[in-house]
């Protein structure tokens, strides 16, 4: 089979123009781009406050063939409303992006849905799925979780994001992924982590955010995972590592881990159940 493969942003945690450049260098079909932070004061790139680097994203786009994926992301927390994320979603639809990811913050399990399906709405004139992350740090921590949530919705656009290091780190199952309606899956996000579970939240965060390791280096069940998902999934490489970027550089770390991914995807994908 061929699978198709994103550059995650946190991978190289660079512009739009530059993470598409490089995404084309090193053979990505796509990329993913942050708009709006992660984190209250982090890095993002909100394109609709930016005319030049919008045009210049743009260029790169039709200059290189590599389309825009996912766009980052739209914290649902309780406090934040959807017309916040309008500009974003806006730029999403200007880009051609295929899809937004949206956090799970809210412990209000209702209110969250409740935000939720009305992103749904806002997202869907613009061509635009919503695909919610669970994280094992966050009120939303489980796959189970994360369907309940896109489930309740009842949102033709909502998805649930499959991120290996957050299945490997929390109290998912593979039983859990494979009760994840076809319909409601488009992508997962390839990494790998340590055997050992972290000792404490600031290591989990620290792993996830700053130091992944390559599929293979670590002891996520990545067989199990993989094989638990449909088989035409896209496949976001999202292996943050500020170490190797410092010692290697940018373009090469992107090389590396397009090449690992490919190489361990295909090794999966012959591994899997008919």
């Amino acid at each position: 089979m061929t699978r198709s493969y994103c550059l995650s942003y946190l991978t190289l945690e660079l512009s739009p123009p530059e993470t598409i450049t490089l995404a084309a260098r090193s053979g990505y079909q796509s990329a993913g781009v942050r708009l709006m932070p992660a984190l209250p004061g982090g890095q993002a790139f909100p394109l609709w406050k930016n005319a030049a680097m919008l045009r210049e994203t743009e260029r790169a786009i039709a200059d290189t063939g590599v389309s825009i994926h996912d766009i980052e992301i739209a914290c649902i927390d309780g406090e934040t409303r959807v017309d916040h994320w309008v500009p974003m979603l806006e730029t999403a639809g200007r880009l051609k992006a295929r899809t937004v990811i949206a956090a799970g913050l809210d412990k209000d399990e209702g209110r969250l849905t409740d935000t939720f399906a009305a992103l749904c709405e806002a997202a869907r004139p613009f061509g635009l799925s919503i695909n919610l992350e669970f994280t094992p740090w966050a009120p939303l921590n489980s796959a189970a979780a994360a369907l309940r949530v896109v489930t309740a919705a009842e949102q033709p656009n909502g998805e649930v994001l499959i991120d290996t290091i957050h299945v490997a780190r929390s109290a998912t199952t593979l039983d859990d992924l494979r009760g994840i309606p076809a319909s409601r899956l488009s992508y997962l996000q390839i990494c790998d982590c340590p055997a050992r579970p972290a000792e404490s939240v600031e290591e989990l965060l620290f792993t996830a955010r700053q130091e992944r390791l390559l599929p293979g280096e670590g002891g996520a069940d990545l067989a199990g995972i993989v094989g638990a998902l449909p088989a035409d999934l896209v496949v976001s490489v999202e292996i943050p590592s500020h170490r190797r970027i410092a010692d290697m550089g940018h373009a090469a770390w992107a090389e590396l881990c397009l090449a690992e991914s490919r190489r361990a995807m295909a090794d999966l994908d012959a591994k899997r159940q008919p």
